[in-house]
């Protein structure tokens, strides 16, 4: 990318066509106004290309909003509302807006049952962060307007945070690791980050370059503490203390709890050189 010009990844802009706002500012053939839809789908696959096999971007969770810029061959293609990452993803994991969600799910993931008993077999599982439209079914479950049940203890009111940001992403140590992945089923080193922070209602960036980049102060080497972020190339890891970092890393292939010094050295002799930032968020 040209330093100075506009990061494909924020930016809803082709030759044939961008979003309406960028008229005057980016060349296009056409310029669309968003049609917005909701994920309609655990996790709808984002992709930098319309193509099953293009490797995954990143993931937009169960009832977050997608602005549709383009559609064909059963492709959309758009831009996230909550982190504005634009990319590709199949139509079918889409629904038309309707209700503005009540609830997000506040377990690492929410069975959803065809009745409200736990004897029945799930149909469905939400996964943390996702948004749902529900209402009380009883004491111990919640009707989802999308069809079925979920146990009341998983979901918490949509307007709710959690008030411990690192706490929750060591929730996710042991998930498999897996490239551009935001759920339990599978998560990234930025996106364990980011879920993290969105819960506690922070707007974060949804690649660790990006987020290198993100307000805040820097952390001088030494003098690292809890809920510090280090940034390699590539690569970011949240500090549980001075020495000791938690990270969804590909050596592991999982979510997993390792000294600082260890993973320098590992990262190093790989010739990936030294961390680049270490930097301190508010909140």
């Amino acid at each position: 990318m040209a330093e100075g010009a506009p990061d494909p990844r924020l930016t809803p802009a082709r030759p044939d066509v961008a979003a309406a706002h960028l008229e005057g500012a980016v060349q296009a053939a056409r310029y669309a106004e968003p049609r917005w839809r909701v994920v309609d789908a655990a996790a709808a696959p984002l992709s930098a290309a319309p193509d099953a096999d293009a490797p995954l971007s990143t993931q937009l969770l169960l009832g977050e909003r997608f602005a549709v810029y383009d559609s064909a061959g059963g492709w959309v293609w758009g831009q996230a509302a909550r982190d504005g990452y634009v990319g590709y993803a199949p139509d079918a994991c889409f629904a038309p807006e309707t209700k503005a969600p009540t609830h997000r799910v506040s377990a690492l993931q929410a069975l959803i049952y065809p009745e409200p008993s736990i004897k029945t077999r799930p149909i469905a599982a939400a996964p943390f962060g996702a948004l749902l439209a529900a209402r009380p079914e009883g004491e111990a479950f919640l009707a989802l307007d999308l069809g079925g049940y979920a146990c009341a203890q998983h979901l918490a009111p949509a307007d709710s945070v959690e008030t411990d940001w690192v706490a929750t992403a060591a929730r996710f140590l042991g998930a498999p690791y897996l490239w551009g992945g935001r759920t339990a089923g599978g998560i990234d080193c930025s996106g364990l980050v980011q879920i993290a922070r969105q819960a506690a209602g922070h707007d974060c960036p949804r690649d660790s370059d990006m987020q290198a980049q993100a307000p805040g102060r820097d952390v001088a080497p030494g003098r690292e503490k809890r809920g510090d972020l280090i940034f390699w190339n590539g690569h970011v890891a949240i500090m549980l203390s001075p020495t000791r970092l938690l990270h969804a890393t590909a050596h592991a292939m999982s979510v997993v709890i390792e000294p600082l010094a260890q993973v320098a050295a590992r990262i190093a002799a790989l010739g990936l050189g030294a961390p680049v930032a270490r930097r301190r968020w508010r909140g």
